[in-house]
């Protein structure tokens, strides 16, 4: 019996301290962040730096707006979710639903292995497959464009859904499905009237994944969109917060550095606005389900 409360007390201290390193990681995260932001967004002006539509940052007279890269980053998530969760979503149904065992167990892992694919090859085929292709079928000057990285970032978020959605779909009980097909609905009815309905919570959190992968991304985003300050276009040429980040930051020094600390400390902000907004909504639609 001592035996057991002994180990029970280790156990339950290693569980603190992990809990408090992952705690100690946010706090320090959120300061480093506050901390090297801050500076640039008091010299150059917050509204400048939030509302200007200019980033020029090597320029004689640098100008620091960042406005294209946030509303090219909401524009170009907004996008990926819009293509990516009706596919996330038919896919999940499919492989929980209606495809035979065999099937899905033939399909899943094909699936699977998109998450594990790096961003650098996702960027690869874009630049060189899709890209290309937008150009000839819309025919633009080129295919570096915000609906190109709209493609790549749905394609990105895919695994995420899919696995997601249909482990809650898998979760929801046979009982709520046989009822429905015993009142007569058809099983095509049945799973969007009844098992997606009930599934909805985990298919939320399988969404609130996918926004936070395509948000985040930035070496796929860089090599199919273009690079490019502009105010967003749907065949034109972008660039996104975190793009900006990556591509000046290995040669940034000064106030440009400091800049780009600032877009850090904006998109770190903007993506915990995201998931505290998110995770409330899911709660409350949790709580409705009760």
């Amino acid at each position: 019996m001592k035996a057991r409360n002994i180990t029970e007390r280790i156990m339950n201290l290693i569980f603190t301290f992990c809990g408090m390193i992952a705690i100690a990681a946010v706090i320090g995260i959120s300061g480093y962040m506050i901390v090297s932001g801050l500076p640039a967004i008091r010299e150059i002006g917050l509204k400048e730096f939030l509302l200007g539509q200019v980033w020029k940052s090597t320029a004689s007279e640098p100008r620091f707006g960042i406005l294209p890269f946030i509303l090219s980053s909401i524009v170009a998530t907004f996008g990926a979710i819009l293509i990516g969760v009706p596919i996330g979503l038919m896919t999940s149904v499919f492989l929980s639903k209606i495809a035979r065992p065999k099937l899905a167990a033939s399909v899943r892992p094909a699936v699977e292995l998109l998450a594990g694919i790096p961003s650098v090859v996702y960027g690869l085929v874009g630049m060189i497959v899709l890209a290309p292709a937008v150009m000839k079928a819309f025919g633009i000057k080129s295919g570096a464009t915000l609906f190109t990285a709209m493609i790549v970032l749905a394609v990105m978020i895919l695994p995420s859904i899919v696995s997601v959605s249909e482990n809650a779909l898998n979760a929801v009980p046979k009982k709520y499905e046989e009822a429905s097909l015993a009142l007569g609905a058809t099983k095509i009815e049945t799973i969007f009237k009844v098992s997606i309905p009930a599934a909805k919570s985990g298919i939320s959190a399988g969404v609130v994944l996918g926004i936070g992968r395509a948000i985040g991304e930035a070496m796929a985003v860089m090599m199919v969109a273009g690079n490019v300050a502009n105010m967003p276009k749907l065949f034109g040429s972008v660039r996104l917060l975190t793009t900006a980040i990556a591509s000046e930051m290995s040669y940034a020094g000064g106030l440009q550095k400091q800049a780009l600390f600032s877009i850090g400390l904006v998109l770190f902000i903007f993506i915990m606005i995201i998931n505290l907004t998110l995770n409330t909504l899911l709660k409350g639609g949790y709580s409705d389900e009760q």
